[in-house]
């Protein structure tokens, strides 16, 4: 617990400022409290008429070297994750930059690191509860560059509790809580949004399972919204296979205008210990 509290004050005292990111936040993986102390997964991804908007341009957006890391002692997971690098293909511009954003130039093309974030995850319910309950806070840390447009170069904050439920073969998981996201107008400084998250898995074979996750942030607050947070929402469709290793496909479909229209994500994972 004094770890925790550890953990918790120095997240606070780094966020003092906060925005709103390109996507939205990936809800808690409650495998990380079994079969195995430390997690890792790795992969790409690719989203068409993905919406950049400090930016104001549409376009295909790649996300190359997605990782996230577990790491389990006792009820407490240290989470660590992030994406190497983003790029960006413009198809059309709906806007003039805003934010320091530079406009298009000649090929339309843009890129920048992705935003990292470090979290922790404190199970709040007894080891082998039929609904564990888990409470999770971190921040996005600043890694990318105003200039490009893609993101901002700034700090988020969230905190969200999370429960899950197993019935025979299908899991139901709900979370819910809020991000503190600044912005890049000097006129509404702060919006605090909320974030959300539903999943479902059926474990179809041995080392099957099927899931559909509903997930996105939407500004309770501002309307319409400032640029750059704007709401966000995806509907995910995938399969994974495997147990200690693992691949899994995910086929994404953003139900909010500034979400990309369809796109995919590709992951490999293991447990390492």
């Amino acid at each position: 617990m004094r770890i925790t509290l550890a953990v918790a004050c120095a997240i606070a005292v780094a966020t003092q400022s906060a925005v709103a990111q390109l996507r939205p936040l990936d809800p808690v993986d409650f495998s990380g409290f079994t079969g195995g102390t430390v997690h890792i997964d790795a992969g790409l991804a690719v989203y068409d008429d993905q919406r950049a908007s400090l930016a104001g341009v549409t376009g295909r957006l790649w996300e190359i070297g997605n990782v996230r890391v577990m790491i389990r002692t006792g009820r407490v997971i240290l989470e660590f994750g992030g994406t190497v690098q983003r790029l960006f293909n413009e198809d059309t511009v709906w806007a003039a930059p805003f934010g320091d954003a530079t406009p298009s130039s000649a090929d339309g093309e843009r890129h920048d690191a992705g935003d990292y974030r470090a979290a922790t995850i404190v199970r709040l319910t007894r080891t082998g509860s039929a609904t564990p309950l888990a409470l999770r806070f971190g921040a996005r840390l600043p890694t990318t560059d105003n200039r490009v447009g893609l993101d901002r170069d700034a700090t988020d904050f969230f905190a969200t509790l999370a429960a899950r439920r197993a019935f025979a073969r299908l899991s139901l998981a709900a979370e819910a809580g809020v991000s503190i996201n600044g912005t890049r107008q000097s006129t509404y400084e702060q919006s605090d949004v909320f974030v959300y998250a539903l999943t479902g898995e059926l474990r179809a074979a041995a080392a099957l399972t099927a899931f559909a996750v509903v997930l996105g942030q939407e500004d309770l607050h501002s309307r319409p919204a400032v640029r750059g947070n704007e709401d966000l929402g995806e509907l995910r469709l995938g399969v994974r296979v495997g147990e200690r290793r693992w691949v899994k496909l995910t086929w994404v479909h953003g139900y909010r205008e500034f979400s990309p229209g369809n796109g995919w994500q590709l992951a490999v994972g293991a447990v390492l210990h």
